[in-house]
């Protein structure tokens, strides 16, 4: 959770606007197949490539795919070598390279937003660097942004996003792409992804990556959503895990307490599907701590350029270092969304931001909060694991559907000296496993999600 009512360091997330024209859309490559658009209204569509022919589709250089259960992207021979100095460190170091490029993907629904997510298997000594460009409703192109530089651990870099990446009429905020004056019109109609595969020279290891893609939305300005119908009471045996109760831990993390709710979030999710850090990746904590892995998550997820826990695409690639769990960034269009994945067995951790007057029973207001959506109640309310508790005993909630549909999908909204600020529009991260079950692969499927 960001500190209550201050400015968010994610200066994010610049809402789009409703109806906008968009111009038309200069030539591009022919587009990979998409795969469907998400919530109601066609207003987010994802695409994903993870399956080998999915990988042999990209342009490859030193790159290779491989086949097996969990199709996933290598290198082969590097393209080169190059110098990497790490802006955290100051540390330069040379590394081997080879690097995939995604055909063009055309939004079906072009886009004021975009976020990427990856899902990797990173050996010490190998990182990689996830990229977007992409295509104006004009027909011009944008620069290559760097969405992530990531590694699972933190001994060859430090994991980071990239600040000051603009070309006047595009920003990367952190994690996202955003245009810049959404009321001009302009929208991203297309997209490709680079991925760059680092190791060290001579090195016979290699980064693996099994899924990657983009979430690309166009979400109209709304201060208030109308709640959904309720159509599910069903509650989900998530661990309960409060963030609170490691206030002041690990200052070199963001010390802990309120900075952890995503980290915290997540790793509710990773037990739920039955995975546990081994004995060995607690080892460093101060063993007089409770839940251990909350810090382990919080160390996992930390942006080393944004100073917190809440890169939304490091918390998802997070989860996916854990054994056949895939995760993944999106935005979803209602409650109805999250009961269609609660009821084939499927939590999500929800983003949004709320005064305390906003949410009743909260206890506090937040300029940006993770919590995790395990459950509804007979009357529809809504079950959350809320990690802004005193302690894990507490951390279950139920909150008004009304209230919590709102502060969840609205783009805009008042903060406490009267400003308007924004939302974060629905954004929620879904983990689930490398092969779901029928049921599970249905209702990723209806909310845009394969």
């Amino acid at each position: 959770m960001s500190r209550a009512e201050q400015p968010s360091r994610r200066t994010v997330l610049a809402a789009a606007v409703a109806a906008a024209a968009v111009g038309a859309a200069g030539p591009v490559a022919a587009a990979a197949p998409a795969r469907r658009t998400g919530p109601p209204g066609g207003l987010v569509d994802n695409r994903a490539w993870t399956s080998y022919s999915d990988w042999r589709a990209g342009s490859a250089a030193g790159t290779r795919a491989t086949r097996g259960a969990r199709p996933g992207l290598v290198i082969a021979a590097p393209a080169g070598t190059t110098d990497y100095t790490d802006p955290h460190t100051g540390r330069t170091a040379t590394w081997e390279y080879a690097t995939w490029t995604s055909p063009v993907h055309r939004l079906p629904v072009p886009a004021t937003e975009a976020i990427a997510s990856w899902n990797a298997h990173t050996p010490a000594g190998t990182w990689l660097q996830v990229e977007l460009t992409g295509t104006y409703s004009d027909g011009t192109d944008t620069p290559w942004y760097v969405m992530g530089r990531w590694a699972s651990g933190d001994q060859d870099i430090r994991r980071t996003s990239v600040d000051d990446q603009t070309d006047g009429r595009s920003t990367i905020w952190t994690d996202t792409f955003s245009i810049d004056d959404a009321a001009s019109g302009l929208r991203l109609v297309s997209y490709r992804l680079r991925l760059t595969l680092y190791r060290a020279p001579g090195s016979k290891v290699t980064p693996t990556v099994w899924r990657l893609g983009a979430m690309g939305s166009d979400i109209p300005d709304r201060f208030t959503v109308p709640a959904s119908v309720p159509g599910l009471a069903q509650e989900l045996n998530v661990p309960r895990y409060s963030q609170e109760i490691h206030a002041g831990q690990y200052p070199e993390y963001d010390n802990g307490g309120e900075a952890w709710c995503s980290p915290t979030s997540s790793q509710m999710i990773i037990e739920y599907w039955g995975r546990r850090p081994t004995a060995g990746q607690l080892a460093w904590v101060d063993p007089s701590y409770a839940d251990p892995q909350v810090c382990l998550a919080a160390r996992s997820t930390y942006d080393y350029q944004y100073a917190g826990c809440g890169n939304w695409p490091f918390n998802a690639a997070y989860a996916a270092t854990y054994k056949d769990l895939q995760g993944v960034v999106t935005r979803l269009g209602s409650l109805t969304d999250l009961e269609t994945l609660i009821a084939a067995g499927i939590p999500a951790i929800t983003s949004q931001s709320f005064l305390k007057s906003e949410l009743t029973g909260a206890g506090y207001g937040t300029s940006g909060h993770l919590m995790t959506v395990v459950g509804f109640t007979a009357d529809g309310d809504v079950i959350a694991n809320d990690p802004a508790s005193p302690g894990d005993d507490a951390v279950r909630r139920v909150y008004k559907r009304s209230e919590w549909e709102n502060i969840w999908l609205r783009t805009k909204r008042y903060n406490a000296s009267g400003k308007v600020v924004s939302g974060t529009g629905g954004v929620c991260y879904l983990y689930f496993p490398a092969h779901p079950s029928a049921r599970q692969r249905k209702a990723l499927a209806a909310v845009g999600v394969r």
